[in-house]
């Protein structure tokens, strides 16, 4: 793979699966510090929690009391290998098939119970023929 700028081109961007589904966008990268100070990377962190904990420390907490009390088994932040990524350009494209992963449980529930009832928060289907 070309040289690669975690920051300007993973971090945030969309993340494609091997069905060209939109899996999320990359919330986070994480990587390992050898003993002689190379680097490499393991992870792509995907999840409104790994957001909110890139974001704040008090949002992270608050996020997490709030997907204990209403996820029953919530699940822990999806986790892509480094080894799986194939190509970057516009997105991250990955070597995993998505369909049948649960990690965006509360997201669903979220947007379902709290976001879709704000007004303008949903999309309207254009009424154009």
């Amino acid at each position: 793979m070309a040289e690669v700028h975690l920051v300007r081109d993973v971090l945030d961007q969309q993340v494609v699966d091997t069905e060209k589904g939109n899996v999320g966008k990359v919330d986070g990268v994480v990587i390992e510090i050898n003993d002689d100070g190379s680097a490499r990377v393991l992870y792509l962190d995907l999840g409104t929690a790994v957001l909110a904990r890139r974001l704040s420390t008090r949002l992270a907490d608050f996020y997490e009391r709030l997907r204990h009390r209403f996820v029953r088994n919530p699940a822990p932040p999806f986790r892509i290998s480094w080894k799986k990524v194939r190509h970057i350009d516009v997105a991250v494209h990955v070597d995993i098939d998505t369909a049948e992963r649960d990690a965006y449980r509360l997201e669903r529930w979220l947007r379902d119970h709290f976001i879709g009832r704000i007004p303008g928060a949903t999309r309207k289907k254009s009424s154009k023929s």
